[in-house]
């Protein structure tokens, strides 16, 4: 199934602008990537960046007994999620990499 919503049209340029890491996504549709792989590497930093941010939502529901945040987690904690987020992607992650290329693909002519 592709990424179009329940209205028939998806809105790409305001998901994309949403990510910290969409730049480079973005400069891929903007200038027509030379190499499959830069255009695919692209679309994994998006996907590793949605599953960051799917990984935060996660760690906001975990009830904490009376403990408060160490320090670790304090300092090192979205470190730790970032690169939880990249080694998923890496390993195959949940397909949206995969799903965002083909359709820039078809969509762009890249």
């Amino acid at each position: 199934m592709d990424m179009i919503g329940a209205t028939g049209s998806t809105d790409y340029a305001s998901i994309i602008s949403q990510s910290a890491h969409a730049g480079n996504l973005e400069r891929a549709l903007n200038q027509k990537l030379t190499t499959d792989d830069e255009m695919m590497e692209a679309c994994k930093e998006f996907e590793a960046y949605m599953l960051e941010q799917i990984y935060k939502g996660m760690e906001k529901t975990i009830i904490r007994a009376d403990e408060e945040e160490n320090d670790y987690e304090q300092y090192f904690g979205d470190l730790r999620t970032q690169e939880l987020a990249k080694q998923a992607t890496e390993q195959g992650g949940i397909g949206l990499a995969k799903e965002l290329y083909e359709a820039m693909k078809r969509n762009y002519g890249i």
